[in-house]
């Protein structure tokens, strides 16, 4: 349990509380901490690129309408 940081600057990126079981051998969240938490970028139809709000480091990808409930997105 707790929140989940950016491994350069230490900015808060995810909760515990939004982290849920998914295929994909990484770990896997609903939801930001806070919306300024990361900043997004399009990539190609159905996924963004995703770095960390502060400095920019690249944390992966969400992944749109991919999240446990209908709707949700998966990053």
């Amino acid at each position: 349990p707790g929140i989940y940081v950016c491994a350069k600057c230490g900015h808060e990126l995810f909760s515990s509380r939004a982290k849920y079981e998914h295929s994909s051998p990484w770990p896997a969240f609903t939801d930001t901490v806070r919306e300024d938490s990361v900043a997004k970028r399009k990539e190609r139809p159905g996924a963004l690129k995703v770095s960390c709000g502060k400095c920019g480091n690249g944390l992966g990808h969400e992944f749109l309408n991919d999240g446990p409930k209908r709707g949700q997105s998966r990053f």
